[in-house]
């Protein structure tokens, strides 16, 4: 079976998990400006690029991998959310992009594969693609709202190099993940139909939104409803929500989304609202709880979690959901549906 079959058959039999935040993790090993920089010949200060370690310190982020396939996930993410020349600029790495994605796609894969080979359970590779700080739906100067710094081409180029790196590295599938902006999505989905195309391959797409108010938007303005018929076109694997808030405040959100996409739902909030401080208090056995509920009420397929999880809170979320029945696909009437901001429904 291909890796897309094979998670649906898995999904059908339980509530699969996903991983956690990386950000997190490292941070948590104090590296040092030296450890980020290796032997690379940069000019630029090199901390806090959490996505060159794959070439660096791979031991650390093959470390975490391993920590949340201990703590239970059945998917594992590539350390990869800036890994794009847009974001590398910012470092002076973008000649290393190609380099990094294949490198941390490959630790994935060799973390995945010896867990799947101890237990014979499937373990996945998802190769995650973030928003990078660009977006094609608004301008940055106030005085020009018809200015944009970059176009959809190319930023659909950005993401298809990034693509393939993952793809060549052993990604099973295309995480497009922190979706704020519905057309840089619609570039990332179309970077992966291109490099199905190139590849001759099914290339399964994850794609998540994420919610920049409680009104239930992303910042360029769509509403939960509205953003899954805009991209569902792309016949996602998953389709969810990360980031954002907290489980409580996420929770009417998945909803919406659960009750209108006949996909699987991904779901990976963060570990609650940060405090004064920027950092994340909420106990593994809180966001388990939090979480859990949404499982009870059918609402999720997959689960994980975003800024300021750990391991223990996948461990502890991997307990709480054991043994409930995962969501069902609803049947959807197949009428014309349209996305503005707002969902269009055209129905005879």
């Amino acid at each position: 079976m291909s890796a897309r079959e094979r998670l649906i058959e898995a999904a059908r039999e339980r509530i699969l998990l996903t991983d956690g935040a990386f950000g997190t993790e490292i941070q948590n090993r104090k590296l040092t400006e030296a450890d980020y920089r290796g032997d690379l010949r940069l000019s630029r200060d090199q901390k806090g690029n959490n996505d060159i370690l794959a070439l660096t310190r791979p031991d650390v982020v093959e470390a975490i991998t391993r920590d949340y396939l201990a703590a239970g996930s059945d998917i594992v993410s590539t350390n990869t959310f800036s890994a794009n020349t847009i974001s590398q600029a910012d470092y002076g790495a973008e000649h290393l992009v190609g380099d990094i994605n294949r490198a941390s796609a490959s630790i994935a894969r060799k973390a995945a594969d010896a867990a799947e080979a101890a237990d014979g359970r499937p373990r996945f590779v998802a190769g995650a693609i973030g928003p990078t700080n660009k977006t094609l739906s608004l301008s940055p100067n106030v005085n020009d709202p018809g200015y944009r710094e970059i176009d959809f081409d190319g930023l659909k180029d950005v993401y298809l190099q990034q693509t393939e790196a993952l793809l060549e590295g052993g990604a099973d599938f295309i995480l497009i993940e922190t979706i704020f902006d519905t057309l840089n999505a619609k570039a990332g989905i179309v970077a992966a139909m291109e490099a199905g195309e190139r590849l001759g391959r099914d290339v399964p797409l994850m794609i998540s939104m994420t919610i920049t108010d409680l009104s239930g938007r992303n910042l360029s303005g769509h509403t939960v409803e509205a953003f899954w018929y805009a991209v569902r076109h792309a016949r996602p694997l998953t389709i969810g929500l990360n980031c954002s808030f907290g489980a409580q405040q996420l929770r009417p959100h998945v909803q919406t989304l659960a009750q209108n996409a006949d996909t699987l739902i991904m779901a990976y909030p963060n570990a609650g609202l940060p405090n004064e401080l920027g950092a994340y208090d909420e106990l593994p056995e809180q966001t388990a709880a939090f979480v859990r509920g949404w499982a009870e009420q059918g609402l999720v397929n997959i689960l994980g979690g975003c800024c300021g999880s750990t391991p223990a809170h996948i461990a502890a979320i991997a307990k709480a959901v054991q043994g409930v029945t995962p969501r069902s696909l609803p049947k959807v009437r197949t009428v014309t549906r349209l996305a503005g901001l707002e969902p269009m429904t055209i129905a005879a």
